[in-house]
């Protein structure tokens, strides 16, 4: 069974990290929240998610894709030397790791970007391309194992991919 770890930390928003939790559990997938250490994290509207694994536990080798949420969650993640690590090892060993929204933040701080195609939120598009990237403003980029999507209206085709990618 493929095994996907969801990053989570307060503020994120609420449809980028239910949406591919869920709809990964749809196909079989076993989906893990992975956070930074509390038992419990709130999206901007109060809806919590539990930590079910904490990043000092998590292992790359343990997982097929990582997925980063926007939100404000982006923000504190990445000030977590853990998160970085554990994403640029995810994309170093091939594995999937996909970012939507601000989640190209964390991006930015696991120093994965430069040469890769990528779109993320108009916001930090700036951001992305300081960091080596190029940006695309489209639904969702896949360059490689990097699969990469704007905002929420993105999640179907955001998805799509990981799934494809995951058979």
């Amino acid at each position: 069974m493929k095994k996907v770890g969801v990053l989570v930390e307060d503020q994120y928003q609420v449809l980028e990290v239910w949406y591919p939790y869920l709809r990964l559990r749809e196909e079989g997938i076993n989906t893990v929240f992975i956070g930074t250490g509390k038992k419990e994290y709130k999206s901007k509207e109060g809806y919590p998610a539990v930590e079910e694994l904490n990043i000092k536990a998590a292992r790359a080798e343990d997982f097929d894709a990582v997925v980063i949420p926007g939100g404000y969650a982006p923000d504190y993640l990445r000030r977590h030397a853990e998160i970085n690590s554990f994403v640029s090892e995810m994309f170093k060993q091939g594995k999937i790791v996909a970012a939507i929204c601000h989640a190209g933040w964390v991006l930015v701080s696991s120093g994965i970007l430069k040469g890769k195609k990528v779109t993320g939120f108009s916001a930090i598009k700036d951001d992305l391309i300081n960091a080596g990237a190029e940006y695309y403003d489209k639904d969702v980029v896949v360059d490689g194992n990097l699969i990469t999507s704007r905002n929420p209206y993105d999640l179907p085709a955001f998805c799509k991919e990981i799934i494809k990618k995951l058979k």
